[in-house]
């Protein structure tokens, strides 16, 4: 028919809706909403999604991507996932994170297009590192903003950390207008720092502005 996929039970304009909700939603909530079974969900989704890959080439043009992993089943177990930078769309997923996984990525590109990519965005896994250097040497290896933020963040609690425990051994005293007058008092000020040290300026308080000021004063190395 037309208006049905062979065996589906379903009109395409039921399909696409129950699809394009699942992309929005959970399954479950789709399944109550569209008075279908969660099983039919996912039925749908597979249908709609063969139909979108046999007239989308998904790979087509890729100039600058990103490659990293997530987890699901509660952590145990994990996909490699590969989108496009200029569209800001997922272009593909394979299950694993490790090396032969984004070697099927490639693998599936194949060699002229993956020549083509002058830009890959990762964090700083080494099996991604390998891979990109094997397929697509002359590409730009860069840290995506993600990690870079995390990494600075943590980097910058070491040195908080730092500064509390000389802050506990120094016997120095906090100035008054924030709080105890003791090296005890000093040493929790600078634990009770994190959000000044963290927040952009245009979002501090007062008391953080004071609290960076002072900090400024007393610990030069990591006020820098």
């Amino acid at each position: 028919m037309p208006w049905a996929k062979r065996g589906a039970g379903h009109t395409h304009a039921f399909d696409d809706q129950v699809a394009w909700l699942a992309v929005r939603s959970s399954k479950s909530a789709v399944a109550e909403l569209m008075r279908v079974s969660w099983r039919t969900v996912g039925a749908i989704v597979g249908r709609v999604n063969a139909v979108i890959e046999a007239r989308v080439d998904r790979l087509a043009g890729l100039r600058r991507i990103g490659i990293d992993e997530i987890s699901y089943k509660r952590g145990h177990k994990y996909l490699t996932v590969v989108v496009d930078h200029e569209t800001r769309r997922l272009v593909w997923a394979g299950q694993g994170a490790d090396k032969d996984t984004l070697r099927g990525f490639f693998d599936a590109l194949g060699p002229e297009r993956s020549q083509a990519i002058t830009h890959v965005s990762a964090d700083a896994a080494g099996w991604i590192a390998t891979v990109v250097k094997e397929r697509c040497p002359k590409a730009i290896r860069c840290a995506d903003p993600f990690h870079i933020v995390k990494w600075a963040t943590e980097a910058l609690d070491v040195e908080r950390r730092r500064a509390w425990q000389a802050a506990r051994r120094s016997g120095h005293v906090a100035p008054p207008e924030l709080g105890r007058q003791d090296s005890r008092g000093l040493a929790l000020d600078f634990a009770r720092a994190r959000y000044a040290l963290w927040k952009n300026p245009e979002d501090l308080t007062d008391k953080q502005q004071t609290q960076l000021e002072w900090i400024a004063k007393t610990d030069p190395q990591l006020h820098e």
